[in-house]
């Protein structure tokens, strides 16, 4: 199959879409971003690798953030971590207090900001340098000891999480969080705030589609049966409250996030990711959501 073509073929069936939507002029320090770039990263299991645009250009990952801090509190905790996180779609905003407060404490699932934010509880309370810990794991996943997070980003954000600190403090009202607030609200920005390129995300993915063999990275070790549920919960869970849209568009189990990455996987078979900053309303990149769409549709390569 001749992916090269297919990317290209891709980018002139998007390009209509370039200037719709916004980035997420909420966080301040992502406002400053210019929204016309687009990149796109492919890498096969087998080693092949196809790529276009601003392939190698890093952004914030933001809740992307959120599969990796998955893999390190699964590790952990193993199946006792599904007594403080459920694992059903939420199908309301990724950052809902209503919810949170309606369900008790117990976020819906660990990729809304409810749930990360006990992910990063369990990290804090766990680890010895739970920072260290993070980026190394990240490293050593995407093959790149550059990998950092931005500071200015992380206190950008912190500084205005109001929402966020609702949240945390009504997690700690039920119950559901160790750590002093602040400190576990400073770790979850950090973690947000780690710049990496396509390239870098389909490499770290790689390990995710590779469901079949036991994940072993950095001092993180989890069994094939819990890789494979780590994507369902992408599957359903990835993209905030249009999960199932991108599920119906693409097939893919992937995780998305405000700074206009989404990475996907096809176990087995591949990892690629995608960048464009501009979002529609639930927080998605249009051009990337568009991409995956055709590229699945081209290749016929999903999971269905």
């Amino acid at each position: 199959m001749n992916y090269q073509k297919i990317l290209e073929d891709i980018y002139e069936e998007i390009k209509p879409f370039a200037h719709d939507g916004k980035q997420a002029d909420y966080i301040p320090a992502l406002a400053e971003v210019d929204p016309d770039q687009f990149g796109i990263y492919l890498s096969l299991l087998d080693g092949k690798h196809f790529s276009l645009g601003a392939c190698e250009s890093k952004f914030s990952i933001q809740s992307i953030s959120k599969v990796f801090s998955l893999a390190i509190a699964l590790s952990i905790l193993g199946k006792d971590l599904w007594q403080r996180i459920g694992k059903e779609p939420s199908g309301t905003a990724f950052n809902s207090l209503v919810q949170l407060e309606y369900e008790n404490g117990k976020p819906r699932n660990p990729f809304i900001n409810a749930g990360a934010i006990v992910l990063a509880d369990v990290l804090l309370t766990h680890l010895e340098n739970p920072e260290e810990f993070f980026i190394n794991f990240v490293r050593t996943l995407a093959g790149n000891p550059a990998i950092d997070y931005s500071t200015e980003v992380a206190t950008s954000e912190q500084g205005c999480c109001y929402l966020n600190a609702s949240i945390a403090y009504l997690l700690k009202h039920h119950g559901n969080l160790e750590n002093d607030v602040e400190r576990v609200l400073h770790f979850y920005c950090l973690m947000c705030s780690v710049e990496m390129s396509c390239k870098d995300l389909a490499q770290a993915f790689k390990a995710f589609a590779r469901s079949s063999e036991p994940f072993s990275h950095a001092g993180v070790n989890l069994t094939i049966s819990r890789v494979k549920r780590i994507n369902a919960i992408m599957q359903t869970c990835g993209f905030y409250d249009e999960a199932g849209e991108f599920s119906f568009l693409v097939g893919l189990p992937g995780k998305s996030g405000v700074g206009g990455g989404i990475v996907a996987v096809c176990p087995s078979k591949y990892a690629i990711a995608v960048w464009s900053p501009r979002l529609n309303g639930r927080g998605n990149s249009i051009m990337g959501m568009k991409a995956l769409e055709l590229f699945t549709t081209y290749t016929t390569e999903s999971i269905f």
